[in-house]
This record gives C-alpha cells, sequence and structure tokens, in this order.
C-alpha cells in the first residue's frame, strides 16, 4: 500500500523564483485562463445558456420596479390632502401592478432556474465523460504514480464545484450585476448626491474581497487536496479490504483514515473562519453605508429636498445594491474555490502520454507473430536505475519463451514492454518486424492476449467479462470458448449459468474459476501473440491441472511469453530464457541449461530441494 502525502506544487514565476508579486501576476493570468477553459464547456449549450441568461436578466429588471411602484403610491396617494376615493383607486392600481409583476418575474424565475440547472447538469456530464476519456488513455506508468482515490475525487467532488460555477454562479452573477448596474442609475436618477455617500463605501469592500478571496482560494485547493488523500485512504482500504481482515487492521485503517479526514476537517475549518470573517465584515460595510444615507435622506425628506415616495425607494433599491454586492462577494469567494478545482481537473487533461503515436502507422500482417528483442534496455524514469540491460531474443510464431530468474530480476517488466506498456530505452522491440513504436498502440494490443498471476474481472456478469475484448461476439463463440477453458461446466453449474453475476473484482468466484474465465476471455479474443505471468502460481493442484490443460490449448499456434517462478511449469518450453539483474545470463531447454549446471540449475535445485524438505515436514517422522 502506498503512504505518501499528495506533492503540492507552487507556482514558479517567470524568473525561477516563488515571489509574491511574480506569484500573484502569474496565477492572474493562469486564472483567467482556467476560466475561459471551463466556460468553454458551455459552447454545446449556447441556446439554453443564452435564453436562461435573458430569463435572468429580465427577473432581474422587474425587481427594480418593485421599488418603483411602491414610490409612485406614497408619493400620489398618501400626499396630505389626496382626496380617499383617488387613494384608493391609487393604491388598487398599483396592488394590482404588482401582483403581475410578480407573476410575471416567477415566469422567468422558472425559467432561469431550469434552463441553467440543466445546462449545469450537463456540462458535469460533459466534463466527467471529457475527463475519465482522458484518463483511461493515459499510459500505465501515469496510473502507477497516482492514487485511484484521488483521481475519484477528480471526477466526483472537484467536477461536482466546478457545476456551480457554470450554473448557479452565472445566473446570480448576470442577476446581481444587473441589480447592481440598474440600481446605481436609478439611484442616480431619483438622488444623485445620495448615490455618491452610498458608492464611498463600495472601495472598501472591494479591498476586502481581493485580500480574503486570495486566502479563500489558498484554504479551498488545500482542502480538495486533503479530501482527495481521505478518498484515496478508503478506496484503497476497501480494495485490500481481504488483507485488510487477515491481519485485523480494521482499528489501524480507521486510524489511517481519522488522520486523513482530520486533516480535509482543519482544512475546511480555515476556509469556515475565512468566510467567517469576510461575508460579516462586508456586511458591516454596507450597514454603515446604509446607516449614513438613511440619515442624509432623512435630512433631505424634512427639508423637502427630497419626497417620502423617493426616499422610501432610494432606501430599498440602496437594500437591493447593497444585497448584490454582500451577494458578489460571496459569489468571489465560490469562484477561488471554482478556480482551485479547475486547476485540478485540467491538470489531469493536460496530461499527456509518453507513448506518442506514429503520424502514419504501420500495418501488421494477418498472422504477424514474430517478436524480436535487439539490444532492448529499459528505465522508469530518467535517472532511474536501468532494469532492462541489453536484451537479445527472439520468439517465433508458434513457439513457447519461458522466461525465469529471482525475484527483481526484471521479468515481468521485460514482456511489459510487448504490448508496448512503456517504451524501450535503448534498442529495437519489433513485431512481424515492425518496430511496436511504428504501430497504433491499439493496433498492437488486440494482437496480443494477457493472463495475469491476479485475474481482473469487472463487476457484471460472466457473459460481460468474457465479452471485455470482442463486445460483437455471438454466444455460440462465447460458450466455445468457455468450452476450450473448462470453464463452460462451472459456469453453466450456476443458477444464472453465463447471467451469473461475478461480484466486484469477481469476489464471487474462486482463484481457478477466474483464472480459466480470464484464458476464455484471451481465447475469445483470438491473439496471435499470448503473454502468461504466472498464470498458476496461485492455484491449488486440481484447479492448477484444470488451467493448464486451458492453457495448452490456448497456446497452439500462438507465440508465447511465460513468466514462471515455478519451474515444473515451463520444462516443456522451447526456449527458457534465464534473467538476472535485468540481463539475459542463460537461454536454451530446460535439459540443455540444467546439464550447463548454471543460474537455472541452480534455482531448479533449490526449488525442489525445498519442496522435498516441505514435503517431509508435512509427512512427519517415519
Amino acid at each position: 500500500m502506498a503512504f505518501s502525502r499528495i506533492r503540492r506544487s507552487a507556482p514558479i514565476g517567470p524568473d525561477g523564483k516563488d515571489g509574491p508579486a511574480s506569484r500573484s501576476r502569474r496565477l492572474s493570468r493562469e486564472d483567467l485562463t482556467r476560466l475561459r477553459r471551463l466556460f468553454s464547456f458551455l459552447r454545446p449549450h449556447r441556446g439554453a445558456v443564452v435564453a436562461g441568461v435573458i430569463a435572468v436578466a429580465v427577473s432581474g429588471a422587474l425587481g427594480l420596479v418593485f421599488p418603483l411602484l411602491i414610490r409612485d403610491l406614497l408619493n400620489s396617494a398618501f400626499q396630505p390632502g389626496t382626496a380617499p376615493g383617488l387613494a384608493t383607486a391609487e393604491l388598487n392600481r398599483v396592488a394590482l401592478a404588482l401582483l403581475g409583476l410578480m407573476l410575471v418575474q416567477a415566469v422567468f424565475n422558472f425559467l432561469r432556474v431550469y434552463l441553467l440547472g440543466r445546462v449545469g447538469e450537463a456540462v458535469v456530464a460533459d466534463m466527467r465523460t471529457r475527463v475519465f476519456g482522458h484518463l483511461i488513455g493515459l499510459p500505465v506508468s501515469f496510473f502507477e504514480t497516482r492514487k485511484t482515490g484521488e483521481l475519484t475525487s477528480r471526477l466526483t467532488a472537484d467536477i461536482a464545484t466546478l457545476q456551480a460555477a457554470v450554473s448557479q454562479q452565472l445566473a446570480q452573477f448576470v442577476n446581481q450585476g444587473i441589480t447592481l448596474l440598474g440600481g446605481l442609475v436609478v439611484l442616480l436618477v431619483l438622488e444623485w448626491r445620495l448615490t455618491l455617500l452610498m458608492l464611498g463605501v463600495i472601495p472598501a469592500v472591494v479591498v476586502a474581497a481581493a485580500f480574503f478571496g486570495r486566502g479563500l482560494r489558498k484554504a479551498s485547493t488545500a482542502f480538495q487536496d486533503d479530501l482527495a488523500e481521505a478518498t484515496a485512504v478508503a478506496d484503497e482500504a476497501f480494495a485490500s479490504i481481504r488483507v485488510v481482515k487477515s491481519f485485523t487492521a480494521e482499528g489501524w485503517e480507521r486510524d489511517r483514515y481519522d488522520r486523513a479526514i482530520g486533516d480535509a476537517f482543519r482544512s475546511a475549518l480555515k476556509r469556515v473562519r475565512l468566510r467567517a470573517y469576510f461575508v460579516p465584515a462586508v456586511m458591516l460595510a454596507m450597514s454603515a453605508g446604509l446607516a449614513i444615507v438613511l440619515w442624509y435622506g432623512g435630512r433631505l425628506a424634512v427639508s423637502g429636498a427630497l419626497g417620502s415616495g423617493d426616499l422610501v425607494a432610494f432606501l430599498l433599491i440602496t437594500v437591493f445594491v447593497a444585497g448584490s454586492i454582500g451577494t458578489f462577494t460571496d459569489l468571489w469567494a465560490q469562484l477561488q474555490q471554482a478556480i482551485g478545482a479547475s486547476r485540478r481537473v485540467f491538470e489531469i487533461l493536460d496530461e499527456t502520454s509518453d507513448l506518442p503515436e506514429p503520424a502514419e502507422p504501420a500495418r501488421l500482417a494477418a498472422d504477424a507473430g514474430h517478436v524480436r528483442f535487439e539490444g532492448v534496455s529499459f528505465s522508469y524514469g530518467r535517472g532511474e536505475e536501468t532494469v532492462i540491460r541489453d536484451v537479445t531474443l527472439e520468439a517465433r510464431p508458434g513457439e513457447v519463451v519461458a522466461i525465469v530468474g529471482p525475484s527483481g530480476a526484471g521479468k515481468s517488466t521485460l514482456i511489459s514492454l510487448v504490448p508496448r506498456f512503456y517504451d524501450v530505452t535503448a534498442g529495437r522491440l519489433s513485431v512481424g518486424g515492425v518496430d511496436v513504436r511504428d504501430l497504433a498502440t491499439a493496433e498492437l494490443r488486440k494482437r496480443i492476449g494477457m493472463v495475469p498471476q491476479e485475474t481482473q474481472l469487472f463487476s457484471g456478469s460472466i457473459l460481460e467479462n468474457l465479452r471485455y475484448g470482442r463486445p460483437d461476439a455471438t454466444d455460440a463463440e462465447v460458450q466455445a470458448a468457455a468450452r476450450a477453458a473448462n470453464a463452460h461446466d462451472f459456469i453453466t453449474a450456476f443458477p444464472d449459468g453465463y447471467r451469473t453475476q461475478v461480484g466486484e473484482r469477481g469476489v464471487m468466484l474462486s482463484g481457478g474459476q477466474r483464472q480459466r474465465l480470464a484464458i476464455a476471455r484471451a481465447l475469445l479474443k483470438d491473439p496471435t501473440i499470448l503473454v502468461l505471468d504466472e498464470a498458476t502460481s496461485s492455484l491449488d493442484s486440481e484447479s492448477e491441472a484444470l488451467v493448464q490443460q486451458a492453457l495448452d490449448v490456448l497456446m497452439r499456434g500462438r507465440t508465447t511469453f511465460v513468466v514462471a517462478h515455478r519451474l515444473s511449469t515451463v520444462r516443456r518450453a522451447d526456449r527458457i530464457v534465464v534473467l538476472a539483474g535485468g540481463a539475459v545470463v542463460e537461454s536454451g531447454t530446460h535439459d540443455q541449461l540444467l546439464a550447463r549446471g548454471g543460474v537455472y540449475a541452480e534455482l531448479y535445485r533449490l526449488q525442489f530441494a525445498g519442496a522435498d524438505r516441505a514435503g517431509a515436514a508435512v509427512a512427519g517422522p517415519a
């Protein structure tokens, strides 16, 4: 299990230093770029976005009409000397107008919520599909350095954060923008002196928003990172639940998760504290501005320079404007969270494969199965230790080449080069006489069938798992492959037969059953090259015999590489290649290598001497 913390990289300025001025400038440009990329996901939904924004605009504009109707009512109906009949008529007119206004506004509010909510859901679905599609296309080396839970967190929590930015926050931005700008225009018309007095508060709010927003973004990013770490811990524990149970490590796993959630909780508290300081500070500034407006406006009304209706309308619109400014500050805080989440999502989308596809891929013959290693060396990264050293070997169609050696010799790494999970560091690896780097990766892998030691089945039915590599296979073809793999009998013994659910990772089946399904899956794919990586090492004797019979069928006429620790399983190989320290130290048949008395003979002697001692221990003293 991996316990390393997620590394958080700090942005570096153009001069190579991580100074505050450099960081501020660079983050500003990067933020705008990320936001443009984020809102580019709205393009396929332009029609719904435009309609939703229009609905928001109309709804916001109608909201400003309400104070003006109140102004007219107060200025005309309740002025001294107004006849009661006229006041009642004016009151009825204003009430009917307000009712009509509210009905129209309700319709546009429905359109706003529905259209932009639909867009938000569609964008999230698009983003998740795109991120998953990009992830699944990245090379094996990428997933060896990432935690599954961390990637899952990108697909769920981070993209959910972005959903608010492209739906609710967009609607709020347009709505509050119209309220703010429209309200300021109306206020200037009503009383420009009061408006200028009110605007004196805004610079303080803007400064507070900029100050708190920067800290809030950092806190939000830290929280998402810590949450991803906690998700990774949980995912790891669930995936290895049998190991956890066998070592009675439930308490230890609980402690690991508690520590990870504790880190996320502390990050979340920091974010909550910043918002707790931020929102009251802004509201206090706006309330102070409103009190000053009320005091000065009251003096104007008393002096007769301002009508009572105008003062009430001014105060109502001031409340609307203050509310919109307060909402903008909250939107700014949410925008910082969205920027932090977008950084993490776009980091995934910006990952590129280290296995470049050829511009014009070469074509393979239908029966191409000749595999040749020519002076191949490999290391996992620049500066890393070389794990495969100058290996030269070949396997012709129909041959079985066994690769053996002590643990850590590089056996599994060597055969991982055949399907191009990695590119060779030096030398050349060819299939059918063509360098694998000149082939389309998908085309190459269609020719290769793999049966690993740990069979990976997917949740679903046996039939779905067998068709995994060939979805268009008929039921008859599936059953023929299952029969050849000695799997048909145990499959049909289940009440649901081929429709039997295997559970997550095939947990409902035994090891031998899973392995025979893997062989049937490979048979159905009908590859020209076969890679068997410890395919029988974890099985009991009965299961191994059944699996070995199925493997004999699978290997007929195919180029086969067999990696094995148990040397008894490779005696009949056409050629046995012995690796030590990543290099080929011996090559030949079983009998030739035993007669040579080298590394293979020593491994064979140790293995069977150990088996004899184990048998004697089980039998007990004579």
